[in-house]
């Protein structure tokens, strides 16, 4: 199996289905076309692959016939992200391709207003608030900025890199930084993202062929085609990965193979928000749940090739990394899967 795609929290499930939720929906039917069981709602230590998120996005699309899932005030009709693409892959730059996005959802959007500002060299994005906002419009927003930023790195066809990240609250994990590789601000007037003012100039590459095998993928590769693979903690996952069914290097051992010390090899990952064991941790629960989900394997093979040379050791782990035993995650998929 190629290396595994990082999981979803199951925060970001909860977070989704708050529209579905407040409009009075049955979310099991949703849950049920994603493949998602509703006990691994229940824990709080639970994760989805990234396919079963993507299918839930678009679960919702359909049902409640709205891009942004129940979260604003009106709906956002289906349909309305292609049309404005359309728009932008015949603009000439970046800077250009964003005002007119922004222009667009200007007038289809009553909750929030997406700005582009320029201060000296750095460019500012902020997604500003017109009315009191709640959790669902909060995670609108987080949800729109990050389709912001999977549209220009696709327009311009390479990742946009990003200097900062801004959040009006604290943050309860380090999912954001690690699927922006950038710092993040707490606590600040609105949420928004910041980077180097230069890029704004690139050329727009893509056209209206392209746009259809694009739109084709969306909402899955926005969230997955311009994650950085460069990063250090990645880097270490894919040189993990190899050596997954036997004992891991330690972080000398990768250090060496990555011509780093291990001071340096620390202070990066610190840098990150990443330690090295929970890099360990992260890759054997994202490599257990692929196995479950999508093989017939038995149990203790699934644990060897994880890196466990014991079930029951390997239960007690994935019990620990997700809130639910192994056997159960795979009897939920399955059950899930019955009833589609």
């Amino acid at each position: 199996m190629p290396a595994p795609h990082h999981t979803v929290a199951i925060q970001q499930v909860h977070s989704i289905l708050l529209g579905a939720r407040a409009r009075g929906f049955d979310i099991a039917p949703l849950l049920a076309r994603a493949g998602i069981a509703p006990v691994l709602l229940e824990s709080p230590l639970a994760r989805v692959s990234q396919q079963q998120y993507a299918l839930l996005i678009r679960a919702l699309r359909r049902t409640l016939r709205d891009e942004l899932w129940g979260l604003g005030g009106r709906p956002l009709r289906p349909g309305s992200f292609g049309l404005c693409m359309q728009q932008l892959v015949r603009c000439t730059t970046l800077g250009e391709a964003l005002r007119s996005g922004f222009a667009f959802y200007d007038l289809m959007i009553d909750d929030f207003v997406a700005r582009l500002s320029v201060h000296g060299d750095k460019a500012l994005i902020q997604f500003v608030l017109r009315r009191p906002g709640d959790a669902r419009l909060d995670y609108a927003i987080k949800a729109f900025m990050l389709f912001t930023f999977g549209s220009a790195s696709w327009l311009v066809a390479r990742r946009i890199p990003l200097q900062g990240i801004d959040y009006t609250a604290g943050m309860q994990s380090s999912e954001t930084s690690r699927v922006y590789q950038a710092p993040i601000r707490q606590n600040q007037p609105h949420v928004g993202m910041w980077f180097e003012a230069h890029w704004l100039d690139l050329p727009i590459v893509q056209t209206a062929q392209s746009l259809r095998e694009f739109l084709s993928g969306a909402p899955a590769n926005l969230i997955v085609k311009y994650r950085d693979t460069s990063s250090l903690t990645d880097r270490i996952r894919r040189l993990l990965r190899r050596r997954l069914g036997s004992e891991l290097p330690s972080l000398e051992e990768v250090g060496d193979s990555l011509a780093v010390t291990p001071q340096t090899l620390r202070r990066r990952l610190r840098e990150e928000g990443r330690g090295f064991q929970q890099i360990k941790d992260e890759l054997r629960r994202d490599t257990a749940i692929e196995y479950l989900a999508q093989t017939r394997l038995p149990l203790i093979e699934i644990a060897n090739r994880v890196g466990f040379s014991e079930a029951s050791t390997f239960h007690r782990a994935f019990k620990n990394w997700t809130g639910v035993a192994p056997g159960e995650y795979r009897s939920s998929i399955e059950e899930m899967s019955s009833r589609a």
